[in-house]
C-alpha cells in the first residue's frame, strides 16, 4: 500500500479507501471478511456517510480492537428516518444522529466530522453561518472529532469553504468527465447524457482552481465517484464512447493536486482488488490519456494532464511536477512557500531544459513544453 499526507491534518491515509456503499446488505459475518481483506492490503481509511444503523454496527463491529490503527471519515447531517438515509440540517436531529454514530461504531471519537454534501451556495450560507459548523467546532474542541470537513460536487461552494479556513479536508467528486463540467447546485445535470452534446474542452478552470488552492492551503481531497457511479467502466455509458479501467480513473483521480486518498465504492472483495490493481499496475495500464484522446466532443489541446507522457526528460526534469508547481502559483497569482519548496526539492529545475523537443513530440495534448519550461524558470528563478 501507498500512504499520503491528508493536507495539514497530518493523516496518512492508505491512496486506496473504503466507501461504505457496498456493506449494505451484508451480514456481520460478511462484512468482517470484507474489513478483514482490506486491513491485510494495508487499507487504513473509510468514509461513513451512511446512517445505516446495521452498516455502522457491522464496521464498528469489525474494527473493535484495531480502532486506533484505522481513520474513520463520518459524516454530521444524515440520519435515519423511516428506513432510509436521509439529510437533513435540523440540529434536533443532527447531535443525536452524530451520538448514535459514535455508539454504532463502538468510538469516543471520528477522525474527520465532515458536514454532509453541501452543493448549494444558499445551503452554504446555512451551514457556515449557523449553528451546524458551530456543532462541528465543539465537537473538534471536545476531541470527538479531530478534523472538520466538507462534502460537495459544486467547484465554486467547495472553494468558498477551502478559502474560509474553516475545512481541513474536502470529499470531492472527481473524474475525467466531471472535470469538463463547469458548476452546478444540481449533481444530476453532471451525468445528463444532454450535457455531453457540446463540444467541451479543458478541465473546468474552477475546479483546476480548486484543486491548486487545496494544495497550497494543505487542505486535503478524498476522492468520491472516481468511477463516475460506474458509468465510466461502461463503454456503452461512457461519454467518451470508451471504458476506462478502475485502475485508470484512478490514477486520474490521485494525479490532481491536492488530492491524498480515493474512496472506492466496492461491494465485493473482487471489486477492491480491481481497484488496489493501481498500485502494481503498469504505466501502460494506468495511462487514462489512450481513452481521452480523439474523441471529437471533448478536447484537452495544451492542457497539461500531468500523466507523464513527456518522460523521460533528455535533462532529468520532472516535467510533469514542474506544471503542476507552475500551474499551483498561477492559481494563487503568487510563489507560496511551501510550492517553492517542493519546487527546490525536485533533483532537476526548469533552467535546465535543453529544448530537444523530445517531450514535444510525446505529448498526447499539444502542450507547449518547452516554453512551460521558460515561464517555470521566470517564475520560481532557476
Amino acid at each position: 500500500m501507498q500512504y499520503r499526507t491528508l493536507g495539514r491534518t497530518g493523516l496518512q491515509v492508505s491512496v486506496i479507501a473504503l466507501g461504505c456503499e457496498g456493506f449494505t446488505g451484508k451480514t456481520m459475518a460478511q462484512v468482517r471478511e470484507d474489513m478483514d481483506f482490506a486491513i491485510g492490503e494495508g487499507v487504513n481509511f473509510i468514509d461513513m456517510y451512511t446512517s445505516n444503523p446495521d452498516v455502522r454496527r457491522n464496521i464498528g463491529t469489525a474494527l473493535k480492537g484495531r480502532r486506533e490503527k484505522f481513520i474513520i471519515q463520518g459524516h454530521l447531517c444524515t440520519v435515519w428516518e423511516n428506513g432510509q438515509y436521509l439529510r437533513t440540517r435540523d440540529m434536533s436531529k443532527v447531535m443525536p444522529a452524530f451520538n448514535d454514530l459514535l455508539e454504532q461504531m463502538q468510538t469516543d471519537y471520528i477522525d474527520i466530522g465532515m458536514i454532509h454534501y453541501v452543493d448549494a451556495m444558499d445551503d452554504y450560507d446555512t451551514v457556515f453561518s449557523g449553528p451546524i459548523i458551530e456543532f462541528a467546532q465543539k465537537l473538534k474542541a471536545e476531541g470527538r472529532i479531530r478534523y472538520i470537513g466538507m462534502s460537495s460536487h459544486n467547484p465554486t461552494v467547495a472553494l468558498k469553504a477551502v478559502e474560509s479556513g474553516l475545512i481541513d479536508v474536502l470529499m470531492f467528486s472527481i473524474n475525467p468527465a466531471y472535470d469538463l463540467q463547469p458548476a452546478n447546485e444540481d449533481v444530476n445535470v453532471f451525468w445528463d447524457e444532454n450535457a455531453w452534446q457540446q463540444t467541451l474542452t479543458n478541465i473546468d478552470p474552477d475546479r483546476e482552481r480548486l484543486y491548486s488552492l487545496c494544495e497550497q492551503r494543505g487542505v486535503g481531497i478524498d476522492v468520491m465517484k472516481a468511477y463516475g457511479g460506474g458509468d465510466l467502466l461502461s463503454e456503452e455509458r461512457s461519454p467518451f464512447g470508451k471504458a476506462l479501467t478502475a485502475v485508470q480513473c484512478i490514477d486520474y483521480a490521485l494525479s490532481r493536486p491536492g488530492v491524498a486518498s480515493v474512496m472506492a465504492g466496492c461491494r465485493t472483495t473482487e471489486e477492491l482488488r480491481q481497484a488496489l490493481d493501481w498500485l502494481t499496475a503498469s504505466p501502460e495500464e494506468r495511462d487514462y490519456t489512450k481513452v481521452m484522446q480523439g474523441v471529437e466532443r471533448f478536447s484537452w489541446h495544451g492542457h497539461c494532464m500531468y500523466c507523464g507522457h513527456c518522460a523521460p526528460c533528455s535533462a532529468g526534469i520532472d516535467i510533469a511536477s514542474v506544471n503542476k508547481f507552475y500551474n499551483l502559483c498561477e492559481a494563487q497569482g503568487e510563489v507560496p512557500e511551501t510550492v517553492r519548496e517542493h519546487y527546490r526539492a525536485l533533483k532537476h529545475h526548469a533552467e535546465e531544459c535543453i529544448e530537444c523537443g523530445l517531450c514535444e513530440e510525446r505529448c498526447p495534448f499539444g502542450v507547449e513544453i518547452i516554453e512551460g519550461m521558460h515561464k517555470a524558470t521566470e517564475k520560481f528563478g532557476y
